[in-house]
């Protein structure tokens, strides 16, 4: 086996063995505690720019296939595991997971203690680094972690997004034989999705729930949205600061008071921008498929699949202009607004589970009920 290392800007080094492409790929070092689903997580945008660790101790077991891509192609810029299965064991694989990531260029490293990995994240808050399978210079690593850019600031949302509109009709397909599928009947509304890094899940998810689907560009205008006729406009989750986002920010502001507008994560942010609050970077994200979310509104607990690594300040949130929804009950972070006279809502996690559970598809029909509304 080759060698691969994992340097991290403040000197930690991680040395482990090889699998994947052999290549050296920098970004911000991030953790995620799903115990599934680790090929929609390679393929979810919002991981542009981020070398991801996974806390569960062995991935790669069951495969990849294509039918669990949440875009086009991976976006993580590379991984670290514990233990990297070189097996497959899954009716559902077309291919193996390190043949999968090598013809994407993406590096892994196995063997490494991800536990002490992620502790130390955790204390001292993510940060840069290179994982290289192809030199061995620690020293040399470490200045390079240093030198890329951080992700405050970072507008990566307009790299990922489409280049041109296009349709969605896909639904939500089973899983086995056996699973049945609510929805999937008449497609009564029409939503048009701006993509900042759209996962393939949440348009099957509204695709299901009775939608016809416009994806568009992230620098769509809200004069270009609205002339599609659409009955009501969703925003996507998205890699990167919200911050630079503030020209999308200006147009979905355009859009109030016209269209029913759910967002979601990326989403979630650019709409509390749009209401005039603000964002600040978390220590070291939330990023799993099992963090805790009150429902202020039920009173109800929500288990919840997250990916982000910003979040909307609470107190640049005016009491006359939203309504806080849902809380972050690990560390009380804002994890839901609702416009107070305008049919707007968001949340920062993922309701339509891929991976996670499945607690909060009832947004899907908050959403629907709101375009019907709207339309009387």
């Amino acid at each position: 086996m080759n060698p691969a290392i994992l340097a991290l800007e403040d000197g930690t080094v991680f040395e482990g063995r090889a699998f994947g492409a052999l290549t050296e790929r920098s970004g911000e070092v991030v953790f995620n505690t799903s115990l599934t689903g680790y090929q929609e997580i390679f393929s979810d945008p919002s991981y542009s720019g981020q070398i991801v660790v996974l806390t569960y101790p062995q991935i790669g077991n069951y495969g990849s296939t294509a039918d669990d891509m949440e875009s086009g192609m991976p976006y993580i810029e590379g991984l670290a595991v514990r233990e990297f299965s070189p097996l497959v064991s899954s009716w559902r694989s077309d291919q193996a997971a390190d043949s999968f990531l090598k013809a994407h260029n993406i590096p892994i490293i196995d063997s490494i203690d991800t536990r002490k990995l992620v502790r130390h994240l955790r204390t001292r808050g993510v940060m840069r680094g290179v994982l290289s399978s192809i030199s061995t210079d620690a020293r040399d690593l470490i200045e390079k972690a240093r030198s890329i850019p951080s992700m405050a600031g970072l507008d990566l949302a307009t790299r990922v997004s489409t280049a041109a509109s296009y349709p969605w009709t896909t639904p939500v397909g089973p899983c086995s034989p056996s699973e049945r599928i609510k929805g999937g009947g008449e497609l009564a509304h029409h939503v048009v999705a701006f993509d900042f890094g759209i996962k393939r899940n949440i348009l099957r998810r509204l695709v299901t729930s009775g939608c016809r689907v416009t994806v568009v560009p992230a620098g769509t205008s809200a004069e270009d949205v609205l002339a599609l006729q659409p009955d009501g406009v969703f925003l996507s989750n998205g890699p990167g600061d919200p911050e630079p986002l503030a020209a999308q920010a200006g147009e979905v502001r355009k859009l109030f008071g016209k269209k029913p507008i759910f967002g979601i994560c990326l989403g979630h942010q650019i709409l509390g921008l749009a209401m005039g609050g603000k964002t600040y970077k978390l220590k070291f994200g939330h990023r799993g498929g099992n963090h805790p979310v009150l429902n202020k509104q039920t009173n109800k607990v929500e288990i919840t699949a997250q990916n982000h690594g910003f979040t909307v300040d609470p107190d640049s949130i005016s009491q006359h202009v939203a309504d806080i929804t849902h809380v972050n009950l690990n560390d009380g972070t804002v994890e839901g607004l609702r416009h107070k006279s305008e049919p707007v809502f968001c949340v920062q996690y993922h309701p339509e589970a891929a991976p996670g559970p499945h607690d909060s598809l009832y947004l899907f029909d908050d959403f629907m009920q709101l375009m019907q509304e709207h339309k009387k």
